[in-house]
């Protein structure tokens, strides 16, 4: 018989996901020797990435000592390199880490508008300004997303994390911005995918944005109707290219 396991992260996962697994274990993020016990006791050889762990806590880990092996053995720090470390950790007790898009096939972004009006001669130029830059910053590993208003860039995401970028860039531009959000340019889609929910509409409709961009075939819209009702009301358009 198939089940759902699912390892959690105090002070990070939702409580209620336990009402829609068959099993829920609690751990502290950083407790990588209790992950890699855990999974072969519960005969799993599957796993997938869901949700996130909050940037802070990159600095902010009580590593146990497996976990603090693997750190050491890192140049460099960050989403990619720790979590690619972990699959490979995974790998090593047969359990294959699957793309975090597995059974989402629904959810990721197709080219074209999905929400909102259509954009403006010069939302189009800022969405092509946005995309160059957003582009580079991704593929020098420092952030996805950008803020653009009127050609000029307001914001650059890095350690924050998007949702403080969309707060910094809106309130710089005042109302009115573009915000830009694409994959690396190597993206391991077993991690870090660029996603879109409700939450970063909330954040863009109270930063007044006007536009979101995402990368199409690489971006999941997370409910998808919900973002798309709570845009259309927000007036901001979203669109995938």
């Amino acid at each position: 018989m198939k089940k759902i396991i699912a390892a959690a992260f105090t002070g990070e996962t939702d409580p209620g996901l336990e009402q829609h697994v068959d099993l829920l274990e609690w751990m502290r993020v950083g407790q990588l020797n209790y992950l890699l016990k855990f999974f072969p006791a519960q005969d799993v050889h599957h796993a997938i990435m869901a949700g996130q762990i909050a940037p802070k806590n990159l600095f902010d880990l009580r590593p146990d000592w497996k976990a603090l092996l693997l750190l050491g053995k890192l140049k460099q720090r960050n989403a990619q390199s720790i979590f690619a470390a972990i699959a490979d950790e995974l790998a090593k007790i047969d359990v294959e880490l699957l793309p975090a898009t597995t059974f989402l096939e629904d959810s990721i972004a197709r080219a074209g508008l999905i929400a909102g009006r259509r954009l403006s001669s010069r939302e189009e130029e800022d969405v092509d300004l946005g995309w160059k830059t957003a582009k580079e910053i991704a593929r020098l590993d420092i952030g996805q997303s950008v803020i653009v208003k009127d050609g000029t860039i307001l914001a650059v995401e890095a350690f924050e994390g998007t949702n403080e970028t969309i707060k910094r860039g809106g309130a710089l531009a005042g109302g009115g911005a573009v915000m830009l959000k694409v994959a690396k340019p190597n993206q391991d889609m077993r991690f870090d995918v660029p996603v879109i929910g409700v939450e970063t509409l909330c954040v863009a409709a109270e930063a007044r944005l006007r536009v979101i961009a995402v990368e199409a075939g690489k971006t999941l819209l997370l409910e998808r109707d919900a973002i798309a009702d709570l845009a259309n009301r927000s007036k901001i358009s979203i669109i995938a290219r």
